[in-house]
């Protein structure tokens, strides 16, 4: 009998430090109990065959012959990309396998469903290929690896964040200065709903959007100021720095200095001395920057946030890169109201927790 392979892996929000990882600033992020898993079992033959019940798919893979890299047919191939960057780092499939892929991530709603599916399937293929090289089988090597296979491949905007928190798991802050660097956070949190505003988003434009007047903000404030470094500039400051920058610049720029500061206040009230209402409120504070600094939240799910506040939610966000998907609130109390409120207000809840990070079981 054919070895059983299964791996699960986890979706995620991020807390604080949205739009901040590709700017090289720390995120908070946690994981929650929405998952992609993938089981399946090797073949004897070379092809891969991937049944998508979910969205009623499925796709077959032939394996290269002679070592060559298998070409891409369609725009973000993540099936395909993993393959090859796997077999660039020596890791060489040599068998076909059958296999389903089920989740309930809410897709294309800013919960890292893409992310998560690319961890998954890295590690699915890393045992299907028998490789026994366990440095290169922890999450923190899984999810450079699917990083470099959904972002890096494809020439997409995006940064790490996704991929450490659905490979790590739980609450972690995730700084990007140099090396990536994760370190776990362990407060007592309580649930969170997750609101699916069924409005589709567009990933690549608002990342395009926002990260490009940014990152043109701090080439001008660097050619401008000696030793610039946004790192450790300061809100206090932007006085200073409009002169140099354009409108558009001027909104975006500081949007990223209020949201860094937000999550330095954030972490320090998660590693010590946590308050359930004062979570809730750096929340409902980050939201508000995203909203009008960033513009990337849009009526209906500033309805979804607010309604839910009203219900008894302690606060809350817009998830993800925004322009539609989810929202999120915190509600440790009158949990079940504030997902009706949700309803009502038109999205649909999902009352999650966090959760843990990629599981492999193998029988």
């Amino acid at each position: 009998m054919m070895k059983q392979i299964k791996v699960s892996v986890p979706g995620r929000i991020c807390l604080f430090g949205e739009h901040q990882d590709y700017l090289g600033l720390p995120v908070i992020t946690s994981a929650i109990d929405l998952a992609v898993n993938i089981e399946g079992h090797a073949t004897m033959d070379q092809s891969i065959r991937i049944d998508l019940p979910d969205i009623g798919s499925s796709e077959t893979i032939e394996l290269a012959e002679n070592g060559k890299e298998i070409k891409y047919i369609k725009e973000r191939d993540y099936f395909r990309s993993v393959i090859n960057v796997l077999h660039r780092q020596g890791i060489q499939l040599n068998n076909g396998c059958d296999c389903r892929v089920r989740g309930n991530i809410p897709i294309n709603s800013g919960t890292s469903s893409s992310s998560a599916l690319t961890v998954a399937w890295v590690r699915f293929l890393m045992e299907l290929a028998e490789h026994t090289a366990e440095d290169s089988k922890n999450s923190m090597q899984v999810a450079h690896f699917a990083h470099s296979a959904e972002v890096s491949e494809f020439a997409e905007p995006g940064g790490m964040m996704d991929h450490f928190a659905t490979a790590v798991g739980g609450t972690l802050y995730i700084t990007f200065n140099g090396e990536t660097e994760v370190k776990q956070l362990s407060p007592e949190l309580g649930a969170f709903v997750l609101g699916d505003s069924g409005q589709p988003k567009d990933t690549k434009y608002v990342l395009h959007h926002v990260k490009k007047n940014v990152q043109t903000a701090v080439e001008k404030l660097q050619d401008k100021f000696t030793g610039f470094n946004l790192a450790e500039a300061q809100s206090a400051e932007i006085e200073k720095f409009r002169p140099v920058l354009s409108e558009d610049e001027q909104e975006v720029f500081y949007g990223a200095l209020i949201n860094k500061e937000i999550t330095q206040k954030a972490k320090k009230l998660l590693e010590q001395n946590f308050d359930h209402k004062q979570f809730g409120e750096l929340l409902t504070k980050h939201h508000e920057i995203l909203d009008k600094k960033l513009n990337i939240s849009t009526d209906k799910i500033n309805h979804m946030i607010y309604s839910a506040i009203d219900a008894g939610a302690y606060g809350g966000k817009i998830n993800g890169s925004g322009g539609g998907g989810c929202m999120f609130v915190y509600a440790p109390e009158n949990t079940a109201k504030v997902a009706r409120a949700i309803e009502s207000a038109g999205g649909k809840a999902f009352i999650v927790h966090v959760g843990e990070g990629l599981k492999v079981r193998t029988k």
